[in-house]
């Protein structure tokens, strides 16, 4: 449904760096290094970061294979000094098996790590 998203930064360097490292798990990569930074896997190039005021109260969601790598994300975020927002936990409320932990980007958009299969 959706086929791309981008988002405003006031630090494309910061923003690269904090999506390449909470991307890079889930095989995503920087494709397009130009005045907009493209990030994609071998399958899309969807996601994009841009230089400019960022928008308030952003929140975006990007699946993850399993709950272990929401957990080695999260960890490995915080050890970056990363700001974390939520950490990974079940979510019964909206269904049986989503899970998913939440950080903050440089800008402060939410960013929702999330695995809807059972474990």
């Amino acid at each position: 449904m959706i086929d791309h998203l981008e988002l405003r930064t006031l630090s494309v360097t910061d923003s690269v760096r904090f999506y390449s490292e909470i991307l890079g798990p889930l095989g995503y990569r920087l494709v397009v290094d130009g005045a907009t930074k493209g990030f994609g896997t071998v399958a899309a190039l969807d996601f994009f970061i841009a230089e400019g005021p960022p928008s308030a109260n952003v929140h975006f969601a990007f699946a993850a294979p399993d709950r272990a790598t929401i957990d080695r994300i999260y960890q490995a975020a915080g050890r970056q000094g990363h700001t974390l927002d939520r950490a990974p936990a079940l979510a019964p409320h909206i269904h049986p098996h989503y899970y998913a932990g939440y950080l903050r980007d440089p800008d402060g958009h939410l960013v929702e790590l999330v695995c809807q299969r059972p474990e």
